[in-house]
């Protein structure tokens, strides 16, 4: 007597992964997922070193370059500048006040060659007439013991250099000037005066000299 055949939908079901009781072939990539593992697959996802090094040139070649800093003067320069400064401002003050307080007396001498009176009151000491050269004096060094104060060394600022250098070559200009018309018009040296000068041109001298160091300006980048 024949079998009862099995009634559809139920009963032997073929087995997954075959194809008419056969095994269905597999792609090399699963089998060679399965063989390997997870780990040999994240290592082949892994980027080399030499790929790392390409990463970080293009990076680099595609990064806006960075601008370069201001150039700072050393803390000495800073001090010594300063420090010059202040002397100036404190003589420009005292020649300023005996010349419009002549209850005050220069401790100076008033005879021969040293003569600081005659200089501080003659028709010189006054420019055009109207500004009395210690006033002027007076106004230069209140901007440079503010200019050459290490707060401002340290500003990021290089208009404030070219002010500061601008200046100096001013001052020298007109204390060229004065000791032209000391030695040769009036015949007298002011002692007082002559610290002043000298001040300024030491002050001259380090301020080009650091401008040309490159202090207070924008550091040069060699490509």
């Amino acid at each position: 007597m024949a079998a009862p055949r099995q009634a559809a939908g139920t009963g032997g079901k073929k087995n997954k992964g075959t194809r008419g009781g056969r095994p269905e072939p597999q792609a090399a990539g699963d089998q060679g997922r399965r063989a390997g593992g997870p780990a040999q697959t994240r290592q082949a996802q892994r980027p080399t070193q030499a790929q790392r090094a390409r990463e970080r040139k293009v990076a680099a070649a595609a990064a806006p370059p960075a601008e370069p800093g201001i150039k700072i003067a050393p803390l000495w320069f800073q001090l010594v500048t300063w420090a010059l400064s202040i002397a100036g401002l404190g003589v420009s003050t005292y020649l300023t006040i005996t010349h419009y307080d002549s209850s005050i007396p220069l401790a100076c001498s008033d005879t021969g060659t040293i003569n600081c009176a005659l200089v501080t009151h003659s028709a010189e000491s006054m420019v055009f007439g109207v500004f009395p050269v210690a006033v002027l004096g007076l106004a230069f060094y209140v901007f440079m013991a503010a200019a050459t104060s290490p707060w401002a060394w340290r500003l990021k600022f290089p208009t404030l250099t070219w002010v500061r250098v601008a200046s100096v070559v001013v001052g020298i200009g007109f204390v060229l000037y004065l000791v032209y018309t000391e030695l040769f018009t009036l015949d007298a040296i002011c002692l007082w005066c002559t610290s002043v000068h000298v001040l300024t041109f030491l002050l001259f001298v380090l301020i080009v000299g650091g401008a040309a160091a490159g202090y207070g300006f924008r550091e040069r980048q060699d490509y």
